[in-house]
């Protein structure tokens, strides 16, 4: 039986398979899960119905699995129709969710475009898609080094 979280099987096979540098996104509803991602990726769909699961949610258990070196979002507009003043309220859930697991990391807000550069590597392992509907709730998560 595992401890951590994360009980998902085909999540857990992914991630113990996946190594240093190795990157993981948690996808939003909006994501186009199905195009913006690495070329070794597989694509896991968590999207039961409107807002479940949330991108926080999914954080959450994989942070209590795998230990996390970096953590990129999508950086908001300023203009146009999906424009924020201020960072999205998912991040400030993000930041509580890093420091509960103990992890001193910043987010790491990268525009849009590097964005899905990013999660078009061949070191992009596993994409969840979620059904969140928040605006800019993309998440890209770097695998770091276990050291216990």
């Amino acid at each position: 039986m595992l401890r951590h979280k994360l009980i998902h099987p085909q999540i857990t096979a992914i991630l113990a398979a996946a190594g240093h540098h190795s990157t993981v996104l948690i996808a939003d509803g909006n994501y186009p899960a199905a195009s913006k991602r690495g070329p070794r990726s597989e694509l896991i769909s968590l999207n039961l119905m409107p807002g479940i699961p949330t991108c926080n949610q999914v954080l959450e258990a994989i942070l209590s699995a795998v230990p996390v070196e970096a953590i990129q979002t999508m950086e908001t507009e300023t203009s146009g129709p999906y424009a924020l003043d201020g960072d999205p309220p998912v991040w400030d859930d993000y930041r509580k969710t890093i420091k509960e697991a103990g992890l001193d990391l910043e987010l790491q807000p990268v525009d849009k475009w590097a964005f899905y550069e990013a999660v078009s590597t061949p070191d992009h392992v596993l994409t969840i898609q979620t059904a969140d509907q928040q605006r800019y709730a993309n998440i890209l998560l770097t695998i770091g080094v276990r050291m216990d």
